[in-house]
């Protein structure tokens, strides 16, 4: 046992007094005290941390992944005797991630052994992506010759609205599917009919609402409404009749985005035609201070949206200067009218000029403003100055235009804002 410091202290006096030899054998008996204290503090040691890690042991749990993520890990090393084992245990063999390994790392013996087990050859991801979809864009030739036989679907439409051939590049895989559409007696007619499916079943839908007077503008948990939807898929006709019916062009969901922030995002350019048409602000900022032009990728969407700005921009500057001009000239008009001040009251002449007090009660103004808005920005500002002589006619030219409804007016107004004359996009109507 090695001694303490205390005794070490004490002894000190009677070891000063021995002999060198003595003093050896002294020195060597506490060095083996020392070392055999040290041995069992070792000892010790080594057993209560044996115990510890025992019983941290037993505490621990180990790690154990469900079947179903086992399968799509197996899946994505392609390791087919796994996948084999894990189906026959019983886990369903149509699991799906959001890239779908399988096909596009050209899986071919792993493909066959999932089919076999009765996997869903048409199974879709969250971008409605088939695995013939996958394969065609990534050229897997033998892939896709096994997946028609299959029973895949040539003519499934993804979220983007294409098909598989519409995705493929390689040359010897688009031979191929276009071989077996041809044998398959797929003509234009059908594949047009399968790509517009979803927007005519939605137009049904949308005429339903119309005939029963729901409300078009009702949003759903996340505040889209049904025109958001329309615009973010690209459906013209659906939005048409929307906007024919009075669907609200800037309302927002609760990220602030107007329907022409999800035409513009998905790169719908039809659509954002449209929605201008219809007095969509290109302006309007999101929650996040995005406008319609930032949530855009798509090249060619951004420059048209960038050239109907720069159209806007450009009217709104010319009706500046068209509305000051018309303006001094209706006070130029009004001063020629009323003559010389004079004391008295002035005679009344049989052919009195254009009143500049407002009209008589329950006659009609001689002097009429008609404006245009889009959105809450004055389009046109017309002044119409008449005379005694063409008073009646004009007027009554003028009432006629009036009692056109007046979307058509809106519509001709807003065509020519887009085009500069003729047929609004999207096939808005102007008659």
């Amino acid at each position: 046992m090695a001694a303490e410091h205390g005794e070490l202290l004490g002894e000190m006096a009677t070891v000063g007094r021995l002999s060198a030899t003595e003093r050896l054998k002294h020195a060597q008996k506490r060095r083996a005290q020392q070392l055999k204290g040290w041995a069992q503090m070792e000892k010790d040691s080594t057993r209560g941390s044996r115990a510890k890690a025992d019983r941290k042991k037993a505490r621990t749990r180990r790690v154990k992944f469900p079947d179903t993520i086992t399968l799509l890990e197996a899946a994505s090393r392609n390791d087919v005797e796994e996948v084999r084992e894990l189906v026959k245990s019983g886990v369903s063999p149509d699991l799906f991630n959001e890239d779908g390994p399988c096909c596009i790392d050209d899986y071919t013996d792993m493909v066959q052994c999932l089919l076999d087990a009765g996997a869903c050859v048409n199974a879709c991801d969250s971008e409605l992506w088939t695995p013939l979809h996958a394969a065609a864009t990534c050229g897997h030739t033998g892939l896709v010759q096994l997946l028609v036989q299959a029973g895949a679907n040539l003519l499934a439409v993804n979220a983007d609205g294409n098909m598989p051939y519409d995705l493929c590049e390689d040359e010897a895989t688009l031979e191929l599917l276009e071989v077996i559409m041809a044998e398959k007696g797929i003509t234009q007619e059908r594949i047009d009919e399968c790509r517009g499916a979803k927007e005519t079943a939605m137009l049904t839908d949308i005429q339903a609402l119309v005939q029963s007077q729901a409300d078009l503008n009702a949003p759903d948990d996340s505040g889209a409404t049904v025109l958001h939807i329309v615009s973010a898929n690209g459906y013209l006709s659906v939005a048409e009749l929307l906007l024919e019916n009075k669907a609200q062009v800037e309302v927002k969901d609760l990220d602030g985005w107007t329907p022409l922030h999800a035409a513009a995002c998905w790169g719908q350019l039809q659509m954002v035609e449209l929605l201008v048409a219809h007095g969509a602000s290109l302006d309007t900022k999101s929650v996040l201070e995005e406008t319609p032009l930032d949530v855009c990728s798509d090249e060619e969407v951004r420059g048209k949206i960038l050239e109907l700005k720069h159209k806007h921009d450009a009217i709104m500057k010319n009706q500046g200067r068209h509305k000051n001009t018309l303006q001094r000239r209706a006070s130029t008009t009004r001063a020629q009218n009323q003559g010389p001040r004079t004391r008295g009251p002035a005679p009344q002449a049989q052919n009195q000029g254009p009143s500049t007090t407002g009209p008589e009660p329950g006659a009609q103004p001689w002097g009429c403003w008609v404006t245009f808005r889009h959105g809450s920005i004055l389009h046109a500002f017309i002044h119409i100055q008449t005379f005694k002589t063409k008073t009646e006619t004009k007027r009554k030219q003028f009432l006629k235009k009036g009692t056109t409804a007046s979307s058509k007016v809106r519509y001709r107004f807003r065509s020519w804002f887009l085009n500069g004359g003729g047929t609004a996009p999207g096939g808005v109507r102007t008659t």
